[in-house]
């Protein structure tokens, strides 16, 4: 992940900061604390499971157009025509 985890410890922190500048009762402080804790595990996991999921989704397009190069187009179209001309000769 490129900075995603850098950029949410920058910004628990700040929260983090934030609460201990105003919040004067120890008790609160602690709950939101972990409270805070709990955002940045949760937001880092969310972001590792988007990011694995777009990289999964991105070698699979690779892979399935990789495979349509493979595909002979050519040889598609004469057994097309092939069809094509059984049918129309029944007539």
């Amino acid at each position: 992940m490129f900075t995603l985890d850098a950029t949410i410890d920058a910004v628990q922190t700040g929260k983090k900061q934030f609460v201990k500048t105003f919040v004067q009762n120890e008790k609160i402080a602690e709950a939101m604390n972990s409270f805070i804790d709990a955002q940045a595990s949760y937001t880092k996991q969310a972001a590792k499971v988007g990011t694995d999921t777009f990289a999964t989704l991105a070698s699979e397009m690779v892979k399935t157009s990789q495979e349509a190069m493979k595909f002979d187009y050519t040889k598609f179209g004469e057994g097309i025509m092939k069809a094509y001309t059984a049918t129309t000769s029944k007539k």
